[in-house]
């Protein structure tokens, strides 16, 4: 009970990409003096602004902002280090909340100082909620993994963890990336289970917006021809000439013709939208190849985002139309939330 009443609170807003997140917690942070922490992968990355779809200084306005911006896209980046470095953010802010409710209904909506978290990118969601349990990592043992991923292919990692713990791959935000699957079998092999924030602990309350299939199509392919429209090309050839060495990386495992660590290499340039424009840059692929290329990825990132979602969290699900204005969701977001309440979160 005492850690109920000492765990700051805050209101979540979750849903595939282009779904219309931002929109809606700027809108909502700008009336109600919330500050808006994301909770994006990609927007963790510094001068990735245009393909990560990121709000700019102009439109936040005077709306505080954590977690964008934090790294540069020559490194690589965790959910753990973004979890520490977002702690890192609320607290040189002097950021605190407000502590739980302890009488029904008594926190109804946000208010000035409090936090709206935004973003699709679950592990982030789970992590600030739930927290992350560390586990050392023997280097012979991530060398035995990675080995056995060159040499096997992911199948065999993700058989491998299903074999030794049921539950552990569909507890995976995102089972197609070895990291993860790695870092489950280490953890597997260091404590002989998962963490319990993986299987036992509760799912996340959380709320989240939901378009009809064919809308959320229509959006991403817009979005894609507007990025294009705005200096998508002339943005990664920044970062390339910026980050020549990691940006110019043939794939993710190789550099120069020498096998990397999965844990030193950059995923910001194969993130959707600059791999792709790289392959364009490179002139691999055509203009019209990118472009359709990057809307099919997005659509399966959405899919990957809304089925995570369903089977990982509690989600309060806010069915938008294409044409609603924001400030009608917006509305329908704040009744949500007083329905349902903020949820707490781990900062320590």
């Amino acid at each position: 009970m005492h850690i109920e009443t000492v765990n700051p609170v805050a209101w979540f807003l979750v849903g595939p990409t282009a779904v219309g997140k931002s929109a809606v917690a700027q809108f909502l942070a700008e009336r109600t003096g919330a500050a808006i922490l994301s909770a994006d992968a990609m927007l963790v990355y510094r001068g990735m602004d245009i393909g990560t779809a990121k709000p700019l200084p102009a439109e936040r306005g005077q709306v505080p902002y954590f977690g964008i911006d934090l790294v540069d896209p020559d490194q690589p980046f965790s959910s753990g280090a973004w979890l520490t470095r977002v702690r890192a953010q609320l607290a040189e802010a002097r950021w605190q909340g407000r502590p739980a409710a302890t009488a029904a209904g008594a926190l109804l909506a946000p208010a000035a100082g409090d936090l709206i978290v935004a973003g699709g990118t679950g592990l982030y969601v789970r992590a600030l909620i739930q927290g992350l349990e560390a586990s050392a990592s023997d280097p012979a043992r991530r060398n035995y993994w990675q080995e056995r991923l060159e040499r096997e292919g992911l199948v065999s990692l993700q058989r491998e963890l299903a074999a030794r713990a049921p539950q552990g791959l569909a507890s995976l935000d995102d089972p197609g990336n070895p990291r993860r699957v790695i870092r489950a079998l280490e953890h597997l092999e260091a404590h002989g289970a998962l963490p319990h924030t993986w299987q036992d602990a509760p799912r996340p309350r959380v709320v989240g917006l939901q378009l009809p299939r064919a809308d959320l199509h229509a959006r991403i392919a817009r979005r894609v021809a507007r990025m294009f429209a705005t200096g998508l090309i002339d943005e990664v050839a920044a970062l390339r000439t910026r980050y020549s060495e990691s940006w110019g990386m043939g794939d993710s495992h190789t550099s120069r013709g020498v096998r990397m660590p999965l844990d030193k290499v950059a995923t910001a340039p194969l993130a959707i939208g600059y791999e792709e424009v790289c392959a364009l840059l490179d002139k691999r692929i055509s203009r019209e190849q990118a472009i359709e290329q990057i809307v099919i990825r997005t659509r399966q990132l959405a899919k990957r985002q809304e089925t995570w979602f369903r089977h990982q969290a509690e989600v309060a699900w806010v069915g938008i139309a294409a044409d609603e204005p924001v400030e009608a969701i917006a509305a329908r977001v704040l009744a949500a939330w007083s329905e349902h309440g903020p949820t707490p979160i781990r900062l320590s």
